[in-house]
């Protein structure tokens, strides 16, 4: 049995504007919407999400 995702957003949110990451899956990342949970969830590679955070910091 696989563990539940694990669904946060980034400390500095302060509204329901945003996105919210799974990162409990090895070398993988999913995001979605968190104004519509129902649309598709977009796949990343742990690398390349790091990769994005670390340029728009």
């Amino acid at each position: 049995m696989s563990e539940p995702l694990n669904w946060h957003t980034s400390t500095y949110t302060k509204t329901d504007n945003c996105v919210e990451v799974a990162d409990n899956i090895p070398n993988l990342v999913l995001i979605r919407d968190t104004k519509d949970r129902q649309l598709p969830v977009v796949t990343s590679t742990a690398e390349a999400w790091s990769a994005f955070v670390a340029s728009v910091k």
